[in-house]
């Protein structure tokens, strides 16, 4: 037998604000503490940097309003006649860092497939613990280490290309050792941990189950690298990119002592030359005129938009290939 239905009363307006007030997210007074401290800290890196960018601003301001735009093209840096340039000094500093990334990316992404795909495990920990310890290393170690072995290196590589290869502007000139090559290798160096370290662990991030399907597929195991792995974690292997390129662009004591601090522009890699860092730690002290040391905190702002110029244009291609259009399964 059927039991009839049993009538249930209309929900009251007593019971609907009951049900309202439960469902509403409550905040006591820690939740407010809480909220307030972390929008305070995350205001004050914003504060931070503009303050940094104003004091810039202002104790810059006399270079810029001697020498206007043409500051960034004049290759003629004389504290004497009080003229100053940094031309030579932006070619400087992106050489470099150029430099050492064609020799650091291919090395460090190389180094991150071998410790997240094929080292065992007894092996790859170690290695990556070596990795992480030489970021840890103080620039001005790796700075006298280049000074006095990888400089001499670098001068019988240079002799040898000068040898072999001196009909080429970018090998040709005498061997110092000295120069933009030995600064590139330090800055590579450098470069290289950052680099190792971020993209091995965005390997290690890629789901098993893209690994496992591509086996199931019967693909070889460089296969899955080179079709699964690499271009799962793309766009953080070029975030990592990115940090090693900052930190090419703004490394100061260990370029300085390697570059040899000479305000030229050359084409040869073999040539001493100055980036902005060096010329601001090299000279700062020299300073002895306002417009002297005006010019080098010019230069600084220089290197600080040559930086922001750099982070604007990787966000804006890691969102690219981060787009839905370009994920594994669209291609």
């Amino acid at each position: 037998m059927i039991s009839p239905p049993v009538a249930t009363a209309a929900p009251s307006w007593e019971n609907l604000a009951i049900a309202a007030e439960l469902g509403r997210p409550r905040h006591n007074r820690g939740d407010r503490v809480f909220g307030a401290a972390v929008f305070a800290a995350a205001l004050s890196i914003v504060l931070v940097a503009v303050l940094l960018v104003a004091t810039m601003l202002i104790d810059s301001v006399d270079a810029l309003q001697t020498f206007g735009p043409a500051f960034l093209w004049t290759a003629t840096w004389n504290p004497v006649t009080n003229v100053f340039g940094v031309l030579p000094a932006i070619y400087g500093t992106i050489s470099t860092s150029v430099l050492a990334l064609l020799v650091a990316v291919p090395v460090g992404i190389g180094a991150a497939i071998f410790l997240a795909e094929l080292s065992p495990r007894w092996l790859a920990d170690p290695v990556s613990f070596l990795i992480e310890m030489l970021a840890a290393i103080p620039s001005v170690i790796i700075g006298l280490w280049g000074l006095f072995v990888v400089v001499p290196v670098i001068r019988q590589f240079e002799r040898f290309l000068g040898a072999n290869f001196g009909f080429l502007p970018i090998f040709s000139g005498p061997a110092f050792g000295i120069g933009l090559l030995s600064a590139s290798a330090i800055l590579a160096i450098m470069v290289l941990p950052i680099l190792a370290a971020v993209s091995r662990d965005v390997l290690r991030a890629v789901p098993m189950s893209q690994r496992e399907a591509m086996l199931a597929l019967g693909a070889t195991h460089w296969e899955v690298i080179a079709k699964v792995v690499l271009p799962h974690g793309r766009s953080g292997i070029v975030g990592g990119i990115i940090l090693g390129l900052g930190r090419a662009l703004g490394e100061t004591l260990a370029v300085t002592m390697v570059i040899g601090n000479t305000f030229q522009i050359s084409p040869s890699l073999f040539a001493p030359s100055t980036t902005l860092a060096s010329l601001i730690a090299a000279q700062f002290k020299e300073a002895d005129s306002s417009l002297y040391l005006s010019a080098l905190i010019a230069g600084g702002l220089v290197l600080f938009g040559i930086a922001m110029v750099v982070n604007v244009l990787a966000r804006l291609l890691i969102w690219r290939l981060a787009a839905p259009g370009t994920t594994v399964a669209a291609r």
